[in-house]
């Protein structure tokens, strides 16, 4: 066992030279995540065709069902609850069951008929800023057009109509780059490590250095670890430096625990190992080995929630992705970055990560061995 370790930590230490003796493998290995954190902060908006939310009515009048009406007809929006009581407002907006909750005041017709400004409140999960943002433009769109239709139909003064307010949570000025950053700690620590992780047996292969791998002491699993860890390792450095340049550039303000995020990251990137080195396995040199990694990164991106929601999905997508770990990673960086969420509410996806990682990391463990045998 003692001499299994060591050997371990020796193949590790070969890896990390490996990655590191060129100052450009250095700076690649850097600056890329930094790059795409200020890219992603600065540059990246998204489109909305779905909106699922509740409404509280107080008034229970014609007017409120009216609007709400409109509001289900839009195609846009899905009503998914009404809800009876405000308290209910948190359990939806927490679960993320809804983008955002309408509430009508209790006097929203009799304020329209006295020809004064009615009140409408919007709840927004600001946890998806340019999504929140842009269902909340919807609205207004829709409450002028009722606006203009109820004072047609009535014959109200111009200063009579819907009067809104909005508000936001997690994210109160509703800045695209709140949802953006925190989404990067998965994605970019996950493009990395699965290259990484594809490229360790590929680079021996290519190098000619693999046979001689084989005929030391080291095993098939001691090769497999010595391989995974540096890549982990890696992974976590980069998924800091983006937290770093997420507190100290953009000043995003981290509501959670450190030890959740990593907790979660390190499940993550077993998940991810896992997969990299199934891609390792396969692959015959570099060239293969970067070109199946391409081929698996960009729909594990398109389907993780990353450039669109996962409720605008066809159905059999949704289904998807939940083999899909950067979905889950993206998930708990969110929740434990804006909403300083626990271990009881990140656990489904903490299972999940398990399963993942339950599957893939000893399936590649028996390609590994059948492959070097």
């Amino acid at each position: 066992m003692k001499e299994s370790f060591f050997r371990i930590i020796a193949l590790i230490r070969k890896e990390l030279l490996a990655m590191f003796k060129d100052p450009k493998s250095r700076i690649v290995l850097v600056l890329p995540p930094i790059l795409q954190c200020l890219i992603f902060g600065y540059a990246a908006s998204y489109d909305l065709n779905n909106v699922p939310y509740a409404v509280l009515d107080h008034d229970h009048s014609a007017a409120s069902i009216e609007l709400v009406s409109k509001l289900d007809g839009s195609g846009i929006f899905s009503r998914v609850a009404t809800l009876q009581r405000t308290s209910d407002i948190d359990k939806f907006i927490n679960d993320a069951r809804v983008l955002l909750v309408v509430v009508i005041d209790q006097d929203f017709e009799r304020r329209l008929m006295a020809g004064m400004p009615a009140k409408l409140q919007i709840i927004a999960d600001g946890r998806n800023s340019n999504t929140a943002g842009t269902a909340q433009s919807y609205i207004n769109t829709i409450a002028t057009d009722f606006t203009e239709q109820w004072r047609q139909e009535n014959g109200q003064a111009a200063n009579s109509g819907i009067k809104i307010a909005t508000r936001a949570w997690y994210n109160p000025s509703l800045e695209t780059r709140w949802y953006m950053i925190p989404s990067l700690i998965g994605t970019i620590t996950m493009m990395m490590t699965l290259m990484l992780t594809a490229m360790s047996v590929a680079r021996e292969r290519e190098a000619g250095t693999f046979d001689q791998l084989l005929v030391t002491p080291f095993r098939p699993s001691e090769i497999m670890v010595g391989k995974a860890l540096p890549s982990m390792m890696v992974g976590l450095s980069q998924a800091t430096t983006i937290l770093l340049v997420a507190q100290l550039w953009f000043q995003i303000p981290f509501e959670g625990s450190y030890f959740m995020l990593y907790l979660g990251l390190v499940l993550f990137l077993a998940a991810a190992v896992g997969i990299g080195l199934f891609i390792s396995s396969l692959a015959g040199n570099m060239q293969q080995a970067m070109i199946y990694s391409f081929v698996l990164l960009m729909p594990f991106m398109l389907l993780s929630g990353l450039t669109a929601p996962i409720g605008n999905m066809p159905e059999i997508l949704q289904y998807l992705t939940m083999i899909n770990p950067l979905r889950y990673a993206i998930s708990i960086t969110h929740q434990v970055y804006l909403e300083g969420a626990g271990l009881r509410q990140l656990l489904p996806e903490m299972l999940a990560l398990v399963a993942i990682a339950a599957v893939t990391l000893p399936f590649s463990a028996w390609l590994f061995r059948n492959r070097l045998t």
